[in-house]
C-alpha cells in the first residue's frame, strides 16, 4: 500500500482518528493521535517529531527531538475506539542525520530481512510464534518500601475450590489442557478475541485453553514473514489486553505469575525458503532436517544464552525457564520432545511444513528484537556449519544423573543471559543488524531497572523462611 493508498483507506472507511504508534527498545507500544483531515500524503514525506528522551532506552534530553514515519502498509482500524481510529505503525529517524535510528526495534527487524537476502543463503524467513497468557479475574500487587505483595483472582484456580463463592469445575494444577465447558470458561472471550485479530487481516489457525490452570489460553496466528509477524505480535497483544479489559478481565502475559503450575511461553516456529522452495527438508535427515536445518539448530544451540537475553527478556522469565512444568531448558533438540530447547514439530509429512521450533522465549520478549536475534543465530549456524549436539529422543528429565549432567542448560537467570549476550553478540552485529550502541543500551537497562531492582528487594517469602530466626 502507497501512501496516497493509506489516504484513501481513511477517506472511504470515514475515518476520524489517525493513532500514530511506535515500539520502545523493549517492546511496549506508544501511540499518540491527530485528526484525519491531517493525515495527508506529506506526513509520509516530512514525519511526525516526538520526544525520544521520554521514552525508555532512547535518547538523551539534549538529543530529545526525533521523527516518525508512518509505513503506509500497516494501516488498519482499531475495533476498541468509540470514535473511528485507523492505526499506523511508525519507523523512527533522526532528523539531524535523516538516517533510520539504530535503537528502532523495528528497524532491526527490516536490517535483518535485508541481511537475510543478502547472505545468499534464503530469501524469506517464516516465523510462528504461539504466545501464551493467563486471564485473570482481577490481578492485584503492590511494591514499595514497607510492603511487598500480589495476589490473583481465576474463578477456574484450584484454590478457588473451597470457598463459598466458587460454581465449582476449578482445575487442577497443569490440569488445563483442551477441557470443554463448563471447566473451560473462556470459549467466548478466546473467540471474541479471535475474531477481532482476523478483522485486523491477521490470519489466525486456532485458540485453546492451555496446561496451567486460573485461566491460561494461547491463540495460534499463521505464520508470516519476519517483520510482518512482528507487527502482527504487537496487534496481538493489544488485541488480547484490551477485549479482556472490556470483559472486566486482566490478561496478563508474565512468564511465570503463579507458583507450582506452567508457565506461559511463546514458542517461535522458524523455516527459511529460496525462490519458493523450502530450505529445511531432507528426508534422509534425522527428522527430516536438511543440513542447512541442522546448521540452523546449532546456531541457535551455540547462541542460546545469549539469545535468551531477547528472547527471555524478563527476571520473571527464570521462574519458567526451571525444571518441570515441560521447561525446555535442556540446550539439546529432538523430534517431538519437548523438554528440549529445540524441537522438530513431526505433525506433518509434507517438506513445506518442515521446521524447526525454538521453545525458550517467552511473550515479554520485543518481537522486532527477539525474531532476528533468533534468525541471526540461525544464520551463523549455517555459515558455520555449526554441528548441534547429538538429538536426544528420551524423556531428558528422566535420564540418569550422570547422563543428565552432561547436558547443558539455559541460563538460570536474566543476569546471566545478560552477561552471555556480552560476551557473545559478534553474530548479532552481521550486517549492521544489531548495533553496538543499541546491545549497550539494552545490557544497561536490564541491568540497572530489572536486575537490580530484584536483587536488592526483600521477596515475600523470605518473611516466611526468616522471620523467625
Amino acid at each position: 500500500m502507497s501512501p496516497k493508498d493509506a489516504v484513501k483507506f481513511v477517506k472511504e472507511n470515514d475515518v476520524q482518528i489517525i493513532d500514530i504508534r511506535f515500539t520502545d527498545l523493549f517492546g511496549m507500544w506508544h501511540h499518540f493521535s491527530i485528526p484525519a483531515a491531517d493525515f495527508t500524503e506529506d506526513i509520509f514525506q516530512d514525519g511526525l517529531g516526538f520526544d525520544g528522551s521520554s521514552i525508555r532506552g532512547f535518547q538523551s534530553i539534549e538529543k530529545s527531538d526525533m521523527l516518525l514515519y508512518p509505513d503506509p502498509s500497516t494501516i488498519f482500524l482499531d475495533p476498541f475506539t468509540e470514535a473511528t481510529t485507523a492505526v499506523i505503525i511508525c519507523d523512527i529517524k533522526d532528523p539531524e542525520t535523516d538516517e533510520k535510528y539504530s535503537r528502532d526495534p523495528r528497524y532491526v527487524a527490516q536490517k535483518a530481512e535485508k541481511y537475510l537476502k543478502d547472505t545468499g543463503i534464503a530469501d524469506t524467513a517464516y516465523l510462528g510464534p504461539e504466545a501464551e497468557f493467563f486471564l485473570f479475574d482481577g490481578l492485584y500487587y503492590e511494591s514499595g518500601a514497607e510492603t511487598s505483595m500480589y495476589r490473583i483472582a481465576s474463578e477456574e484456580a484450584p484454590w478457588m475450590s473451597g470457598r463459598e463463592e466458587s460454581r465449582g469445575f476449578t482445575m487442577r494444577n497443569k490440569g488445563g489442557y483442551y477441557p470443554v465447558a463448563p471447566n473451560d470458561k473462556y470459549q467466548d472471550i478466546r473467540s471474541e478475541m479471535m475474531l477481532a485479530l482476523m478483522d485486523m487481516g491477521i490470519h489466525v489457525e486456532m485458540h485453546h485453553h492451555e496446561v496451567g490452570s486460573a485461566g491460561q489460553c494461547e491463540i495460534d496466528m499463521r505464520f508470516d514473514t519476519l517483520l510482518k509477524m512482528a507487527d502482527n505480535m504487537q496487534k496481538y497483544k493489544y488485541v488480547v489486553k484490551n477485549v479482556a479489559f472490556i470483559n472486566g478481565m486482566v490478561a496478563n502475559f508474565m512468564p511465570k505469575p503463579m507458583f507450582g503450575d506452567n508457565g506461559s511461553g511463546m514458542h517461535v516456529h522458524l523455516s527459511l525458503w529460496k525462490n519458493g522452495n523450502t530450505l529445511m527438508f531432507d528426508q534422509k535427515g534425522y527428522g527430516g532436517l536438511s543440513d542447512t536445518a541442522r546448521w540452523m539448530v546449532g546456531g541457535i544451540l551455540a547462541h542460546a544464552p545469549a539469545l535468551l537475553a531477547f528472547c527471555a527478556p524478563t527476571t520473571n522469565s527464570y521462574r519458567r525457564l526451571v525444571p518441570g512444568y515441560e521447561a525446555p531448558i535442556n540446550l539439546m533438540y529432538s523430534s517431538r520432545n519437548r523438554s528440549a530447547c529445540v524441537r522438530i514439530p513431526m505433525l506433518s509429512k509434507s517438506p513445506k511444513a518442515k521446521r524447526i521450533e525454538f521453545r525458550a522465549p517467552d511473550p515479554t520478549a520485543n518481537p522486532y528484537l527477539a525474531f532476528p536475534a533468533i534468525l541471526m543465530a540461525a544464520l551463523d549456524g549455517i555459515q558455520n556449519k555449526i554441528e548441534p549436539p547429538k538429538p536426544l529422543d528420551e524423556d531428558l528429565y528422566e535420564l540418569p544423573a550422570k547422563e543428565r549432567a552432561k547436558i547443558k542448560q539455559t541460563p538460570g537467570s536474566l543476569r546471566a543471559s545478560i552477561d552471555a549476550l556480552r560476551k557473545d553478540h559478534a553474530f548479532l552485529l552481521k550486517g549492521g543488524v544489531f548495533t553496538p550502541d543499541l546491545i549497550e543500551k539494552y545490557i544497561e537497562y536490564k541491568l540497572k531497572q530489572e536486575c537490580d531492582a530484584i536483587d536488592l528487594r526483600p521477596h515475600p517469602h523470605e518473611f516466611y523462611l526468616y522471620a523467625d530466626a
